[in-house]
């Protein structure tokens, strides 16, 4: 069997957000054995799996993807950014990097495409007994890299017997 299905994420700020129960909540009875793989249509955000209990490592996926591809224009704004919290719903205003070469949808939009090649845009989980086998402390991540990136659209395909 061979199913799939298309859902829809509800608009996150910018930051690493676990969405396991909301992509759950909209998958049909899954078979007792496969795979389903998530993939999102998106340039400008990502899936992952990782920790599901500590919020702190949401944040800090975050503060780590700002190190790695830094938005802003200078040092102390990149400084600012390793330390910049999604989770207070704070927003940044900056200018494009130099080197950006593509900026017509503003400073946050290049370097999302950036860490969204870096994160990946899908994910691939084995279905056991009907459940996603997933590990104790596993959930599925949106890695949303824009500061406002609207709802997100995912295709799920399920294979299985």
């Amino acid at each position: 069997m061979v199913q799939q299905i298309e859902i829809t994420l509800k608009p996150k700020r910018r930051g690493f957000h676990l969405v396991t129960s909301e992509i759950l909540s909209q998958m049909p009875k899954l078979p007792k054995t496969g795979i389903v793989n998530i993939f999102t249509k998106h340039t400008s955000c990502g899936l992952s799996l990782n920790e599901n209990a500590d919020p702190d490592v949401r944040h800090d996926m975050e503060t780590i993807f700002n190190r790695l591809v830094p938005e802003m224009t200078n040092e102390q704004d990149e400084r600012d950014a390793c330390i910049y919290s999604s989770e207070r719903g704070e927003i940044r205003r900056s200018q494009n990097r130099p080197k950006y070469e593509h900026t017509l949808e503003g400073a946050d939009d290049m370097p999302a495409h950036a860490k969204s090649t870096l994160s990946g845009v899908s994910i691939t989980i084995p279905i056991t007994n009907g459940r996603l086998n997933l590990g104790t402390w596993q959930g599925i991540y949106l890695c949303e890299y824009r500061n406002y990136g609207g709802s997100r659209q995912l295709v799920v395909t399920i294979i299985g017997e």
